[in-house]
C-alpha cells in the first residue's frame, strides 16, 4: 500500500502577549534538543481579528552544525574603549559583565579574595557560594600557588596593565536565549590587577583567542560548538551589537581572507594593500607583514599602522579631507588629527571624508566607511579625529574594534579564515532578540547570591529589549504560528501535545496560555 502523505498544519493561538511596533519585528524559535539545527527567525504581523492571512517566512538565518551560544554585545568604543558580555558563572550563578577579547586567551573575573582589584561593575565571584565551584589542583602542566595546591595564571598587556589569581572550575552560563547548554569551563579567579584592568568598569576578561584556556578552545575541546565564532559592534553613537560562539552560515558576499594561526599567537589577515579614495597608497606589500603581521584585536580601541604606513595614510585622508578645518584634538596630551565641519550625522560623513579599502592578497577587498577609522571628538560639535596611529616602533599591524564597527566578523578557526561582512550590527541583534536576562538556574538549586541577586535581573525591561517602542501603541494582541510538515498525520498524531508544549516553554509562556491547537488535513 502506497505511503499516504498529509500536510499537517498547526495553528497556535497565544493570547495575553502585549506587542509594541509596526509589524516590522520579528519572533525567534527555538529548538530544543541538543544537537538540532539553531533559531529559526519568522516575522511577527499585526493582523485583524480572524484574519485568515497566514504569511511567513521559513529562511532559516545563522543557521550552523552544532548549537551555538547567542550573546548581545554592550558599551561602546568612545565611552567605554571596549565592548562587553554578560556571563554567569556558578550555581547559583553570578553575573558578570566582560571584555570581548580576541587578543587574551584566558578568562577572569575579580574573586572574593582579590588583594588589589578595583570597583567594578558587579560584586567579584565569591567561591564559597557556588556548589558547582572547584578549584584546578596543581600539577607539573601549570604554575601553582606558594601553597602548591591551585594552578595559577598572569597576564601582562601592552598598555602595562595585568591580571593574576588562581585558576578554578565551574558551571559557565550564556544567556537563556542561547542554543549552548552551561558548560563547565576553566576560568581565571583574580587576587591582583594592576593598571587599566584595576580601573575600568568592566568585571574582567572574556578571552577568545587561541590557548588551552581560551573559552573557545574549552568549547571547542568538548566538541559543543564549532571551532569558529562571530562579533558584530554597533556603530558610531550606538555601540552594542551581537556575538556568537559557534558556527553560523556566512551571507553570500562575506568578504574573506585566509589566517595562518601559525604565523603568530593571534589572528591574523593578509592585507596586502589600502587604498584611499580609490587610490593605492605607495606602500610596499611587505609593510603589513612585518614582527606579528596584520593582526585583528577586538579589546583594543584604535587602529595602528608601521609608522611609514601610518604616514603614508595620514597625507592621504588629509588631502581627501582639505575642506575640513584642521583643529586640535581633544586631549592636549596627545596629537590628534581632529577636522571639524563634517556635521553631526554619521550616515553624512561619506560626503566629506574619503572611502578607504583594505586589499587581502587574494584580491578581495573590505570597504570601511568613515566611522571605521574616525571617532568622535568630544569637545568640538560636529568635528571627528583619525582613530588611525603610528604604532611607534613596533611593526605590527594592529586593527582594533574601531575597523569592524558596522561589520559581522566571522573568526572561521576551523577553515583557518575570517570573514568581514558590512551590516548594520545593532539591527542585527534586534534580528536575532537575544535576551540578557539570566539562565535558569540548575535543578534542585534554591536561591541566590544576596550579594548578587539584583545583578541577575536583566538590565534592560525585556519589551524595550525586544520591541521597537511606540509611545501610546500599547495593544494586546495574538500571535498566529503556522508551522507545516509534509509528513504522515498518523506519525505526527502522537507528538502534537509535546510539540506544542515546546514552543509554549520556547515562547516563555505556560501551557495553559496555549488556547487552541488545531489542525488541516488535506491529501497527498
Amino acid at each position: 500500500m502506497a505511503r499516504a502523505w498529509t500536510l499537517f498544519t498547526l495553528i497556535l493561538w497565544v493570547a495575553e502577549l502585549v506587542l509594541w511596533g509596526d509589524g516590522s519585528d520579528v519572533l525567534l524559535l527555538q529548538t530544543a534538543e541538543k544537537g538540532s539545527p539553531p533559531a529559526m527567525i519568522l516575522p511577527l504581523h499585526l493582523s485583524a481579528p480572524n484574519s485568515s492571512n497566514f504569511n511567513f517566512n521559513h529562511h532559516r538565518q545563522l543557521r550552523g552544525s552544532h548549537p551555538n551560544a547567542r550573546m548581545r554585545l554592550h558599551d561602546d568604543l568612545l565611552r567605554n574603549g571596549y565592548y562587553t558580555t554578560r556571563l554567569w558563572i556558578g550555581t547559583p550563578p553570578q553575573r558578570f559583565a566582560l571584555i570581548v577579547d580576541t587578543g587574551s586567551t584566558v578568562t577572569y573575573v575579580p574573586c572574593s579574595t582579590c588583594q588589589h582589584c578595583g570597583t567594578h561593575q558587579d560584586p567579584s565571584f565569591q567561591p564559597d557560594l557556588s556548589k558547582t565551584y572547584h578549584p584546578v589542583k596543581c600539577t607539573s602542566r601549570c604554575n601553582c600557588d606558594n601553597k602548591k595546591n591551585q594552578c595559577t595564571y598572569e597576564r601582562r598587556y601592552a598598555e602595562m596593565s595585568s591580571s593574576s589569581g588562581v585558576l578554578g572550575e565551574d558551571v559557565v552560563s550564556f544567556g537563556n536565549q542561547s542554543d549552548l547548554a552551561p558548560q563547565r569551563a576553566v576560568f581565571g579567579c583574580e587576587n591582583v590587577e594592576t593598571g587599566d584592568l584595576y580601573s575600568q568598569h568592566a568585571d574582567g576578561i572574556m578571552g577568545l583567542g587561541r590557548g588551552e584556556l581560551s573559552i573557545m578552545d574549552q568549547l571547542v575541546e568538548k566538541k559543543v560548538v564549532s571551532d569558529s565564532f562571530s562579533l558584530c559592534y554597533g556603530g558610531m553613537d550606538v555601540g552594542g551589537g551581537a556575538m556568537v560562539l559557534g558556527g553560523m552560515s556566512s551571507p553570500a558576499d562575506m568578504v574573506f581572507t585566509h589566517s595562518d594561526r601559525h604565523r603568530s599567537p593571534y589572528y591574523n589577515i593578509n592585507l596586502k594593500e589600502i587604498h584611499v579614495a580609490g587610490k593605492r597608497l605607495p606602500l610596499n606589500t611587505k609593510v603589513f607583514n612585518g614582527k606579528h603581521g596584520t593582526v585583528l584585536d577586538s579589546g583594543t580601541t584604535y587602529a595602528y599602522l608601521p609608522q611609514f604606513a601610518f604616514l603614508a595614510f595620514k597625507h592621504a585622508i588629509m588631502k581627501e579631507a582639505k575642506s575640513l578645518k584642521r583643529i586640535p584634538g581633544p586631549d592636549p596630551n596627545y596629537n590628534d588629527i581632529c577636522f571639524s565641519g563634517a556635521g553631526i550625522d554619521v550616515s553624512q560623513l561619506s560626503n566629506k571624508f574619503p572611502a578607504v579599502d583594505m586589499v587581502f592578497d587574494n584580491g578581495h577587498k573590505l570597504s570601511l566607511s568613515p566611522e571605521n577609522y574616525l571617532f568622535r571628538h568630544s569637545k568640538v560639535r560636529g568635528a571627528y579625529c583619525l582613530g588611525v596611529f603610528p604604532n611607534e616602533n613596533d611593526l605590527t599591524t594592529l586593527l582594533g574594534g574601531i575597523i569592524v564597527r558596522n561589520t559581522l566578523v566571522m573568526y572561521d578557526r576551523e577553515h583557518s579564515k575570517i570573514g568581514f561582512w558590512k551590516t548594520n550590527c545593532s539591527e542585527l541583534w534586534q534580528r536575532l532578540h537575544i535576551s540578557d536576562a539570566p539562565p535558569p538556574v540548575p535543578p534542585n538549586v534554591k536561591g541566590t547570591n544576596s550579594s548578587n541577586s539584583t545583578s541577575l535581573e536583566p538590565s534592560v525591561a525585556p519589551s524595550a529589549t525586544l520591541y521597537n517602542l511606540h509611545q501610546d501603541e500599547l495593544q494586546i494582541a495574538q500571535i498566529t504560528i503556522v508551522i507545516s510538515f509534509n509528513i504522515s498525520y498518523l506519525d505526527m498524531k502522537p507528538f502534537i501535545t509535546e510539540l506544542a508544549g515546546l514552543i509554549a516553554h520556547e515562547l516563555d509562556v505556560n501551557a495553559s496560555q496555549m488556547i487552541g491547537v488545531g489542525w488541516v488535513l488535506g491529501s497527498g
